[in-house]
């Protein structure tokens, strides 16, 4: 390939200003085709972003000569079947976080990468922004020491202004999403755990519905046992006084703390002395992930995110949440 020319499934609103336009502004890299399901969507979202192609059927797609990589971003029911069909194709995928609804099905899509031997990327794109490379260059510099411990803390009122908005709230449909925010948010936390500790001995958790108008927990607690013997500890609660939200991560070594926002731009240093650093917000979030799976896809660089790293995170979930 001299260009990766991308087709995204599921054009919405994750993809107008997160990573839509960041394909055709990484080098070697162009959006040629999109498709929704509803066909006028598509065509507007074509028009709007100036994209040649645009279908209402996935498999035209995926079939479609011209598309030689695939971003599916549709809501996580479907990523399985999306994933596996491209990967039949001959086609490397770049698919949304979380990976799909469960460690099962997670399972079968990097299953059929490996034996298809066609690549496979995860979205968890916090990897590869410079924020959250600082923090693991912190660590990598025992800055703070020997890590003993992770307090993470995601505390939110209902309806948060940090989830994006769209017209069906298919992220507290649990057949669709897989659960309800958790699902959504803490894939970016819990693979950023995994990111800078490395494997995991053992987890637990427990979930539970606190408010009565919703079919999914809202309160997910869960602790974490990596191999190294550094442990976290998180909590996630969507049902809290809006003076009571709350986005922090801290991260406590034998010499001092590194504390950092999950939506945010700083991160601050406490030894003997307090150092923070503030870092400028991106206009697509996804685009330096994106410049990374292009590598990837071209045999530059490594993968960014594999479907075994991304299991992982889905298998934490699953620890978490399981009645």
């Amino acid at each position: 390939m001299e260009e990766i020319k991308w087709g995204i499934i599921g054009c919405g609103d994750v993809t107008e200003v997160k990573s839509g336009p960041a394909f055709s502004k990484v080098a070697n890299s162009k959006l040629v085709a999109v498709m929704r399901r509803d066909g006028a969507k598509a065509a507007d979202y074509a028009s709007r972003h100036k994209v040649a192609k645009w279908y209402d059927d996935a498999s035209d797609l995926i079939n479609d000569p011209e598309v030689n990589a695939v971003y599916i971003a549709t809501p996580p029911l479907q990523h399985e079947a999306y994933t596996i069909a491209a990967l039949k194709a001959g086609k490397p995928v770049y698919v949304e976080k979380p990976m799909t609804l469960d460690a099962a099905s997670a399972q079968c899509m990097t299953d059929a990468a490996n034996q298809l031997k066609v690549k496979l990327c995860v979205a968890h794109y916090r990897r590869a922004q410079p924020m959250f490379l600082k923090v693991k260059a912190l660590l990598n510099a025992n800055s703070i020491g020997d890590v003993r411990l992770v307090r993470l803390k995601m505390l939110q009122p209902p309806n948060p202004a940090l989830i994006a908005k769209t017209e069906d709230n298919w992220r507290i449909n649990p057949a669709i999403s897989g659960g309800g925010l958790f699902h959504d948010l803490a894939p970016h936390q819990l693979d950023l755990m995994t990111y800078y500790f490395g494997a995991v001995k053992n987890a637990v958790g427990i979930a539970t519905k606190q408010q009565q108008n919703t079919e999914v927990d809202d309160l997910v607690a869960g602790n974490i046992l990596f191999e190294n013997g550094i442990v976290f500890s998180g909590t996630w609660c969507f049902s809290v006084a809006p003076a009571d939200q709350a986005d922090s991560c801290e991260i406590y070594g034998s010499k001092g703390r590194i504390s950092f926002p999950m939506f945010g731009n700083k991160v601050i240093v406490t030894t003997d002395c307090t150092e923070e650093f503030t870092f400028e917000p991106l206009q697509h979030v996804q685009q330096p992930m994106i410049e990374k799976v292009v590598d990837y896809f071209f045999n530059k660089g490594e993968n960014p995110c594999s479907g075994e790293d991304a299991l992982i995170t889905m298998k934490l979930m699953d620890d978490f949440t399981r009645k």
